[in-house]
């Protein structure tokens, strides 16, 4: 590029346009720092992430203990249907309707029932 222009046979200094003057940068409390304000926003997203990821872990623990507390409660019932499994399957033995029968107050064929008052 060339600094110099030829005009009727010499060589002239081309003038440059002067520079511009950029606005300079306010100064005082008005001025945004950006760097701030967006850490701020990742903090304030942060927290709803956090905050939204907080109910599901709630019930995670809720369904955990659930879970727990029912497997305990299972073992008990099962522990009892088989007692009661033995206890229906020993029903039919006649020792046994023997002695139920007398638990409710009943008595043989063969015997006399009577009533002892203290």
């Amino acid at each position: 590029m060339a600094t110099r222009a030829y005009a009727g046979g010499e060589y002239r200094a081309r003038r440059r346009p002067a520079a511009r003057k950029r606005p300079a940068a306010r100064r005082g409390a008005s001025r945004v720092n950006l760097d701030r304000v967006g850490r701020i926003a990742l903090t304030l997203v942060l927290a709803a992430v956090i905050y939204s990821y907080l109910n599901p872990a709630i019930d995670f623990v809720k369904t955990y203990t659930a879970t727990t507390a029912a497997k305990a409660k299972l073992h008990v019932l099962l522990h009892e249907n088989k007692r009661l499994h033995r206890r229906v399957q020993s029903s039919g033995d006649p020792i046994v309707v023997d002695r139920e029968a007398r638990a409710q107050g009943m008595v043989a064929a063969e015997e006399t029932p009577f009533v002892v008052r203290p």
